[in-house]
C-alpha cells in the first residue's frame, strides 16, 4: 500500500508549489483542508473527458485537499486560477496521519474517483485494486473498504453535483479564513 503526502510530492512535473493547510473542528467539517498553487511545472499534464481535454497539473492551477478526520477517502478539487473547479479526484483510503515533517498523509487503498463538473462519475484503478489484494497488499476487508467507501460516496456525497459543487467551496473558503 502507497503512502500519499498531501504535499504531492510523487507529481514530479510539479517544480515548484507553495503550500498551506489546516487542521478544521467545526460542526460543517472536522479533518484537514491543504492547498497547493502550482507555480512551476516541466511539462503540463493533460487528461481526456468525452473528447475534451482539461488541464489539471500547470502553472496556475490550485489543488484543494480535503482529508475529513475517520473517514475513508481524500478528495482533491484540481482548479483553475478563478477558483473553478475543472475536476474531482477523490482517493479511497485505509487511513491517515501526519508524518515527522507535519505533512498529513493517507494510505491510498488504490481505488479512485474521478468526478467531472457536470457530475459525471469514473471508477479509476478498480484493476489496481484487485490486482493489490490477489498479491495480498491489501486485505479482504480493505479491498471491502475501498469498495464500500466508494459506493456510500456515489450515493451520498457525491449523489447531487450542485451540493457538492457548494461542500468543496465551503470548504475552501474555511481555509481562507484562517
Amino acid at each position: 500500500m502507497k503512502r500519499s503526502r498531501l504535499s504531492y510530492d510523487e507529481w514530479k512535473c510539479i517544480l515548484s508549489k507553495e503550500l498551506c493547510g489546516r487542521k478544521v473542528n467545526s460542526t460543517f467539517f472536522k479533518g484537514y483542508i491543504g492547498l497547493i498553487e502550482i507555480k512551476e511545472v516541466n511539462e503540463v499534464q493533460i487528461w481526456k473527458f468525452n473528447g475534451e481535454n482539461i488541464t489539471v497539473c500547470d502553472k496556475g492551477l490550485k489543488w484543494l485537499s480535503i482529508l475529513p478526520k475517520d473517514d475513508n477517502y481524500c478528495i482533491t478539487a484540481m482548479m483553475n486560477e478563478k477558483n473553478e473547479i475543472l475536476l474531482w479526484y477523490i482517493d479511497m483510503i485505509a487511513g491517515q496521519g501526519i508524518d515527522a515533517e507535519g505533512i498529513p498523509y493517507f494510505d491510498d487503498l488504490y481505488l479512485d474517483l474521478v468526478v467531472y463538473p457536470d457530475g459525471t462519475i469514473i471508477i479509476d484503478d478498480m484493476d489496481e485494486l484487485e490486482e493489490a489484494l490477489s498479491k495480498k497488499d491489501i486485505t479482504q476487508i480493505q479491498f471491502g473498504l475501498a469498495i464500500e467507501t466508494s459506493n456510500k460516496l456515489k450515493n451520498g456525497l457525491l449523489y447531487d453535483i450542485d451540493k457538492f459543487r457548494e461542500y468543496t467551496n465551503n470548504c475552501y473558503k474555511m481555509l481562507k479564513e484562517e
